[in-house]
């Protein structure tokens, strides 16, 4: 399942999920905020389901609005009722370094028997201890890497060893894509997932090269068309 949309308009999903290229969805606050998702909690309720609905039984990771501990189960435990393929996304730490939220991973996945995508990772390290909490999938950011001077495709290679060696099952995410050649090429160091925004995904599609002889190919069955018809 190599390829996550990140994005939460429901006529891009329809869109690729229509020509099968698309394995799953990821959301988080600010891409739902960024998308014109309005009404609080119930609007957030209301279009991850229907996401959920569009793509099933493709898995949609929707994330907690807390850092409070059990406010992040509560939430966990609501949010994974909205749909049987709806996973929940925690982030690996709170925001000043909290380090309650893998004993919510760990909980979650083992105890309450809900999928967990731990997000917002920077370094194979991070995502190897969210492997060993039990996370379903650990998911490292790429672009932010990539943007903090250093390649994230050693981060990926190192990590899926890890992971591999161990035999944990946690398959590895990596998102925050910023070009069209990071999916082949993260998916090559070994990310199982790579999360890529529609933009993006139209132009893996789209090459001006294709164009020119689509165009070409049109033009020619145009003349031939004309030649039979005299």
């Amino acid at each position: 399942m190599p390829i996550f949309l990140d994005s939460s308009i429901t006529s891009e999903i329809k869109k690729f999920h229509k020509m099968g290229i698309i394995r799953g969805i990821t959301t988080n606050p600010t891409i739902m905020f960024k998308d014109g998702v309005t009404g609080g909690m119930d609007g957030i309720k209301e279009r991850s389901k229907e996401i959920a609905d569009i793509v099933k039984p493709y898995p949609v990771s929707v994330e907690v609005m807390t850092n409070d501990r059990d406010g992040m189960i509560q939430q966990a435990k609501e949010f994974s009722k909205w749909a049987t393929n709806i996973n929940i996304k925690i982030t690996a730490h709170g925001p000043n370094g909290e380090l309650v939220n893998f004993e919510v991973v760990h909980e979650l996945e083992k105890v309450h028997n809900i999928r967990v995508n731990t997000t917002a990772m920077m370094s194979a390290q991070q995502c190897f201890l969210a492997a060993l909490a039990g996370s379903t999938y650990v998911s490292i950011f790429g672009g932010r890497v990539n943007n903090m001077g250093y390649n994230c495709c050693d981060e990926i290679q190192k990590l899926r060893t890890a992971i591999d060696d161990f035999d944990l099952k946690s398959k590895i995410i990596v998102g925050s894509t910023r070009e069209v050649l990071n999916t082949i090429e993260w998916l090559n160091a070994g990310a199982h997932i790579v999360t890529i925004a529609p933009k993006l995904l139209e132009g893996m599609i789209v090459h001006p090269y294709t164009k020119e002889t689509v165009q070409m190919f049109l033009s020619d069955a145009g003349k031939i068309k004309s030649m039979l018809n005299k």
